[in-house]
C-alpha cells in the first residue's frame, strides 16, 4: 500500500514543478517549493504527509486518509517493553508546511496482571513525535528544491 501511496505523491510532486531555467533560479525554485506543498492529489501538505507516514512505519496503521488528513495507528507495543502499548492518531490541518498544521494525540495503556489499563501519555512524548514528523517534513522539502 505505502509504494503506490508514495508513487502518486512523486508524480504529483514532479508535475508541479516548473521547468527549469537558467534564469531566476531562486525564484524558480521557491516557486516549485510553493506548488508543491499544495499537491492538489491529496488534500494537506504531501511533505508531512510522507514524513508521517514514514515516521510511523513501524506501527500497524488502521486508517490512512489522504484527503482528511488523517493517520491512525493500531496498539503498538515496543518488543524491549512489552507490559506498555501505544495508539497514535495524526491530523494534517492544512496544505502549508507549518508546525501548527500538525497534530498527534496518544493513548497508552500499561499492561497490569494480563488486563489493558489506560495509562496517562507524557505531553513531551506527544511533543516530541511532532518534532520528529516536522523535522523529516522539512527534510523532504529541502530534498526535493535541491533536486
Amino acid at each position: 500500500m505505502r509504494r503506490p501511496l508514495f508513487a502518486v505523491i512523486a508524480l504529483s510532486l514532479l508535475a508541479t514543478l516548473p521547468a527549469c531555467s537558467s534564469r531566476g533560479g531562486d525564484k524558480e525554485r521557491l516557486k516549485a517549493d510553493l506548488a508543491a506543498s499544495k499537491v492538489t492529489t491529496i488534500g494537506v501538505n504531501a511533505y508531512l504527509w510522507r514524513a508521517t507516514l514514514d515516521s510511523l512505519s513501524f506501527m500497524p496503521l488502521v486508517q490512512a486518509d489522504a484527503n482528511g488528513g488523517v493517520v491512525v495507528t493500531d496498539w503498538y507495543a515496543n518488543p524491549s517493553n512489552p507490559g506498555e502499548r501505544m495508539k497514535l492518531t495524526v491530523s494534517i490541518l492544512d496544505q502549508d508546511l507549518r508546525a501548527d498544521a500538525l497534530r498527534v494525540a496518544a493513548s497508552r495503556q500499561v499492561n497490569q496482571a494480563g488486563t489493558w489499563v489506560d495509562a496517562p501519555v507524557q505531553a513531551a512524548t506527544v511533543q516530541r513525535l511532532e518534532e520528529i514528523i516536522l523535522t523529516k517534513a522539512r527534510d523532504l522539502r529541502r530534498a526535493a528544491i535541491a533536486g
